[in-house]
């Protein structure tokens, strides 16, 4: 129906402008304006595109991102400190 193809774009557009974060954007000059709406266009757009093949949530899809980064940076940080001790 309408309501079904309306009702996605709507949940399409909602993730797009909280994973793009535009709003939060520490750019100045137009240039990197430009590039920081490129580059988070393109995040998000891959973030959907995860979301569609995986079948979960783009929210919870950026969680579990996030997680995993955070344990691999700390797992660095702790091969660095052991090896300065």
């Amino acid at each position: 129906t309408t309501y079904k193809k309306r009702w996605a774009v709507e949940v399409f557009h909602k993730s797009l402008k909280s994973n793009a974060s535009l709003a939060k954007s520490p750019t100045r000059t137009v240039r990197t304006q430009s590039n920081h709406v490129f580059m988070t266009i393109c995040a998000a757009f891959k973030l959907e595109c995860l979301s569609i093949k995986t079948q979960k949530n783009p929210f919870a899809l950026c969680r579990k991102l996030l997680i995993n980064a955070s344990r691999a940076a700390y797992d660095q940080l702790q091969l660095l400190l052991a090896a300065t001790a």
